[in-house]
């Protein structure tokens, strides 16, 4: 089991929302945010767009598992999302699933849930594999 992806989240919107990956395995990757006004919209409650930066964290992340980290990317390619339920503060768990692994794309599903297990967000992610140019 992987403890955390092999790359650096400072200086990134992941650390800026305190994004945390709890669980890393190539069948679930699990990652916390909390629930407060750096994430919410105007109204107070959890912002979609905040949802989706946790959801294609989850699905990015998962990716560089099943990848050549020395010559391949794995970047959000589509996403989407229905919010279900509204959350004003708390804690949020995002759990990520792979639904397809190729060679060229990877379909994710996660689910958002609160501290009271209740369903939050379902999103699907489609991430693209590239290679990496050397543009020397």
């Amino acid at each position: 089991m992987h403890s955390k992806p092999a790359f650096d989240f400072t200086g990134t919107i992941i650390e800026t929302l305190n994004i945390k990956i709890t669980e890393y395995t190539p069948e679930r990757v699990v990652a916390t945010m909390p629930v407060n006004a750096k994430v919410h919209q105007p109204f107070g409650k959890l912002h979609g767009g905040a949802s989706l930066v946790l959801a294609e964290t989850v699905a990015s992340a998962g990716s560089y598992q099943f990848i050549d980290i020395n010559r391949q990317h794995a970047v959000g390619l589509e996403i989407n999302a229905n919010h279900i339920r509204s959350q004003a503060a708390g804690l949020v768990k995002a759990v990520g699933i792979p639904v397809h692994v190729g060679r060229s794309t990877q379909v994710w599903d996660i689910r958002i849930y609160n501290e009271k297990e209740e369903l939050i967000c379902i999103s699907r992610c489609t991430t693209a594999v590239i290679e990496i140019k050397d543009d020397k």
